[in-house]
């Protein structure tokens, strides 16, 4: 019985643990709206892309962009190029 109860409780905390956890990583992503390319790049040198399969239509680039659709949203105004990535370098 004894063992019944440790191996309960042990279950229990590890479901509690798990649970914070998640809500933890959820609230991780903040979306931040820069007022320009020189800011954005400053965090992210290759700027923002909506998803990874997009293609730079602007030609060569020196630095992968940062992948985030939320972010990308946020600084929509900033892809001159509507190509789907915004301050590309």
């Amino acid at each position: 019985m004894k063992k019944m109860a440790i191996i309960c409780s042990a279950i229990l905390l590890t479901l509690i643990f798990a649970a914070g956890n998640i809500s933890v990583e959820a609230k991780s992503e903040k979306v931040v709206t820069y007022k320009n390319c020189t800011e954005l790049n400053k965090v992210y040198k290759g700027g923002l892309a909506r998803a990874a399969n997009v293609k730079n239509k602007g030609g060569k680039t020196k630095y992968t962009p940062f992948v985030s659709q939320a972010l990308y949203d946020a600084n929509k105004k900033m892809d001159r190029d509507k190509d789907s990535i915004a301050c590309e370098r």
